[in-house]
């Protein structure tokens, strides 16, 4: 449990959307729009196929405009508004709420329902956009079951330490400007040649100055670096605070598919290490996986059942120690055991009250952890590969857990 320890680090997920409340925004707007990502979920730029939207009426054969049966002027002002916007090129933003059983809701950006005449118009005009960033949003939430499954591939490789590995400064220098050339008759006209001066001379002060902002930014990461190079080469040896900051920087390299939190604690010498790693409790876990019908706009769950569930579960909880033990030992050169344990919050049937359990609890020499091969992990599985080391976990057959005792320092 965590006040076990003085030290955590609170490891944040990557990008991932909630199955049970997930929500597509997106905003119909001229081809070509690019997408995007937000603190609150996917959001994109859908494309539209056909030329423009209607404006809520329809034409007769001798041009008479008719409004649709039940469509009253405040249902047709969004799609006239609509139509305006893209008319001018410019964009509307829209929310699709995805419910448990896939179907979909059309909101405006504000989030007020869409009206059905709406609806049908924005499925007919903007289908084909709408329906590419559906697939993606798909792929997005079930990608979500595989990164829980394959945590452990990510493990480091063991026999040899892993410490400092370069970062390169990512961003390219901003590149020259383009400067305009005069024609003759430019040449020969003295208030064209000065405009032409001037704004060659506005571009290059421009660049300049982003030059030097970017050479700045160059400077400081490579200070960064420099300092980081330092301290994982030569201070992680035997300097503790190089080594917390190390284990803290190298286990947040990864987008865990889940926000977990890691207490840890050097022994008296640091050649040991214990671990505690909070797991999330199954019902975290996602229970279906998505597919997209050919010809409707929505998504199609189909459940998971309690057998894959709780394997998912099983080879998360696992990954995680397997992931943490190799960073543990491929970073930290001084460390030559580690005590790594995982529990879960669970609620007491007897009081009600919340408490921690242990799932397993494991101890590792790091000449043991060296014989294992991380690369075959996919074929071994982590449950059946922790039985190498001296494990303390009580699991059935099935994947239940029951309590124990974790393992301490001594």
């Amino acid at each position: 449990m965590g006040f076990r320890f003085q030290r955590r680090i609170r490891l944040a997920p990557g990008i991932r959307l909630n199955a049970s409340k997930s929500e597509l925004r997106l905003s119909v707007g001229p081809r070509g729009a690019s997408p995007n990502v937000g603190s609150s979920g996917v959001h994109d730029h859908a494309r539209i196929l056909g030329t423009e939207l209607a404006d809520g009426a329809e034409h007769d054969k001798r041009g008479k405009q008719e409004s649709p049966a039940g469509v009253s002027e405040s249902e047709r002002r969004p799609v006239r508004a609509l139509e305006a916007l893209l008319k001018e090129g410019g964009s509307l933003p829209l929310r699709l709420e995805i419910n448990k059983s896939g179907d979909i809701s059309y909101r405006h950006g504000d989030g007020t329902p869409m009206g059905a005449h709406d609806a049908r118009l924005l499925r007919r005009h903007a289908g084909d956009g709408i329906r590419e960033q559906l697939s993606t949003h798909c792929e997005r939430l079930n990608a979500d079951l595989e990164s829980l499954a394959l945590l452990h591939v990510q493990t480091p490789p063991p026999g040899r330490h892993m410490g400092y590995q370069p970062c390169h400064f990512p961003e390219p220098p901003p590149a020259f400007p383009i400067l305009q050339q005069p024609t003759r008759w430019q040449q020969l006209w003295p208030a064209a040649r000065r405009r032409i001066e001037e704004e060659n001379l506005r571009r290059e002060e421009v660049h300049e100055k982003a030059y030097r902002a970017w050479e700045w930014d160059k400077a400081e990461h490579d200070s960064r670096e420099f300092a980081r190079e330092q301290r994982e080469t030569h201070a992680v040896l035997d300097n503790l605070e190089a080594m917390e900051q190390t284990l803290a920087e190298r286990l947040e390299e990864i987008s865990w598919p889940r926000e977990t939190v890691v207490d840890f604690d050097f022994g008296d010498d640091a050649r040991t290490i214990a671990v505690d790693i909070d797991l999330p409790g199954e019902d975290e876990m996602p229970d279906r996986q998505w597919t997209m019908p050919v010809k409707r706009l929505k998504l199609t769950p189909r459940k998971l059942s309690a057998t894959r569930q709780r394997k998912l579960y099983n080879d998360y909880v696992h990954g995680a120690v397997f992931f943490v033990l190799g960073t543990v030992f491929a970073r930290l050169p001084k460390v030559e055991r580690a005590v790594v344990s995982g529990y879960r919050q669970v609620t007491d049937p007897a009081t009600g009250d919340s408490r921690d359990q242990y799932l397993y609890t494991i101890k590792v020499a790091r000449k043991e952890w060296e014989r294992i091969h991380v690369d075959q992990l996919e074929q071994v599985g982590p449950a059946h590969a922790l039985d190498a080391f001296t494990l303390r976990r009580d699991m059935t057959k099935t994947g239940i857990f029951r309590d124990i005792e974790p393992f301490g320092l001594g």
